[in-house]
């Protein structure tokens, strides 16, 4: 008995510290920090500022329907009981979680847009901030390629 206790022991302690050393994902925020500031900080060229304007307006329209849906989870959903909450909680933690899955597909999209100078920065920006960047292979433009 005193085996399987401290087994579990260590296997609870073990994920705990797992927990707090692994790095969240480092966002972009496209979409959640103003367009101007994100074309400013990595010197976007026009075409990556027209994707970034159009990516914005994509996350916001995908937001607002996940907004919607999650409305429509809070005013439908019983929450009489313990069972219905939790359930009410797993419905709402699986839009969240699809908000998050967005951010992150429309991040990738803008990065794989970055050179490899402006990806360079943002790695050393997620670097200082203690995150993890999004692994991506950055584009390679003719005007920016030396002869």
């Amino acid at each position: 008995m005193m085996k399987k206790f401290g087994f579990l022991m260590f296997f609870c302690a073990s994920t705990f510290f797992n927990t707090l050393n692994a790095q969240a994902d480092c966002i972009l925020g496209v979409g959640i920090t103003n367009d101007s500031i994100i074309s400013d900080v990595f010197q976007l060229n026009e075409m990556q500022n027209e994707k970034l304007r159009s990516f914005s307006a994509e996350l916001k329209y995908r937001n607002d329907l996940l907004n919607i849906e999650l409305k429509n989870v809070k005013n439908r959903h019983p929450q009489s009981n313990v069972t219905e909450l939790r359930q009410l909680a797993d419905k709402y933690k699986n839009v969240m979680d699809s908000m998050s899955r967005v951010q992150s597909m429309i991040d990738k999209r803008m990065l794989s847009l970055f050179n490899s100078k402006q990806y360079e920065l943002y790695r050393a920006l997620c670097k200082e901030a203690a995150r993890s960047p999004f692994i991506v292979v950055p584009a390679v433009y003719t005007d920016s390629v030396n002869n």
